[in-house]
């Protein structure tokens, strides 16, 4: 008998849509391997057994073994080419205890219960992404988010390129008005800092315009967010979001990336408003890219966009770590988990195209 939390998740997979057919496409030729960190939850297995049906990847399951594979009989989920992994007895753990023992200890820090920390399922999972023994993670759905964030800031390296690791939630709504040119847009920061500075906003607007630049194939545009038009309102916060927008700018330089900003969010959505308000900006395409100025802003935003307005949430994917994680929702459903995991798996191609040897200089 399934628990409400997993009924209210839904087990049934979705058509793909503008975001995930794409994915789809790519992942066939380039396979990944994905490790569920909650990997006990009959969204995960729904969600294993057509990844390995579409052929995208290889999925790791972390969690009990027994009860997974229980699971899995109960709900008639073919296991096969899908791996199950108990941390605490996974022949990895002692290696696993150990790294994490001389990154400790490199800090200054004795730690007397590695082992207890690495088994862990988030933090296990981490491990695994740092040491090549996956490409990708995905958790949260049965996990508060910040003991996935907790985790990877913890085990996995920083990219040196970011000042703080941030996060992006990809929402496809082909339906609504305005909503990206395909019907696509990438929302940040949507997780992970509160109030981000001037340099923090400036790298989280070149790297989610790299992420859709990536994924869309195209010149993406990036809207910096504030409640004023370019200068219609002078406030402190309007002139962080005016200092970030030209750094942004510069970090993209020579990049096939655009950035408008300080901008309000009907100037970067709907090229009516653009006219009334700024004309120049009306002849451009709609945003694929907003960048709020907090996280308030974002989240609320990422929120009302999924309940009232029906749009599908991917991620989110965080950004500014050496390999691909993501963080979801404990409500996600299997849909949205697996667009999630094909979104990270993709990350993970583009990790191994830029860095051959594994590693990041």
């Amino acid at each position: 008998m399934l628990d409400s939390r997993l009924e209210i998740g839904g087990l049934d997979i979705g058509e793909a849509d503008a975001f995930t057919e794409a994915l789809i496409t790519k992942l066939r030729n380039h396979p990944k391997r994905i490790v569920f960190s909650d990997g006990c939850d009959a969204r995960v297995l729904k969600v294993a057994e057509e990844m390995v049906r579409l052929e995208v990847g290889v999925p790791i399951l972390l969690g009990p073994k027994k009860e997974i594979l229980g699971k899995a009989d109960e709900l008639g989920i073919d296991m096969t080419f899908v791996k199950v992994l108990e941390p605490a007895v996974a022949s990895d753990l002692p290696l696993f205890c150990e790294r994490l023992r001389r990154i400790q200890r490199y800090k200054g820090v004795e730690l007397a219960n590695a082992c207890e920390v690495v088994a862990q399922p988030h933090h296990f999972a981490s491990m695994m992404i740092q040491y090549g023994q996956a490409d990708a993670m995905v958790g949260g759905n049965l996990s508060l988010p910040a003991a996935v964030f907790r985790a990877v800031l913890h085990m996995v390296k920083p990219d040196p390129s970011v000042p703080k690791a941030f996060s992006v939630a990809v929402l496809s709504a082909p339906h609504l008005k305005h909503f990206g040119p395909a019907g696509v847009l990438y929302l940040a920061d949507s997780g992970m800092i509160p109030d981000p500075s001037v340099e923090e906003l400036a790298a989280i607007a070149e790297k989610t315009g790299l992420l859709a630049r990536h994924n869309l194939g195209r010149r993406p545009r990036v809207a910096m967010l504030s409640h004023s038009t370019l200068g219609s309102a002078g406030t402190d916060s309007a002139r962080k979001v005016v200092a970030a927008t030209e750094l942004a700018k510069q970090r993209v330089s020579g990049i096939e990336i655009e950035i408008d900003g300080e901008i309000q969010v009907d100037v970067a959505l709907d090229a009516a408003a653009a006219e009334i308000k700024i004309p120049g900006l009306a002849a451009k395409e709609t945003a694929d890219v907003l960048v709020f100025p907090n996280l308030d802003a974002a989240h609320i935003a990422m929120k009302l966009l999924h309940h009232v307005a029906g749009a599908r949430v991917y991620g989110q994917l965080i950004l500014g770590l050496a390999r691909p994680a993501a963080q979801v929702t404990r409500t996600v459903d299997a849909t949205s988990l697996l667009g999630t995991a094909l979104a990270v798996g993709l990350e993970a191609v583009k990790f191994h195209e830029l860095y051959p040897d594994g590693e990041m200089p």
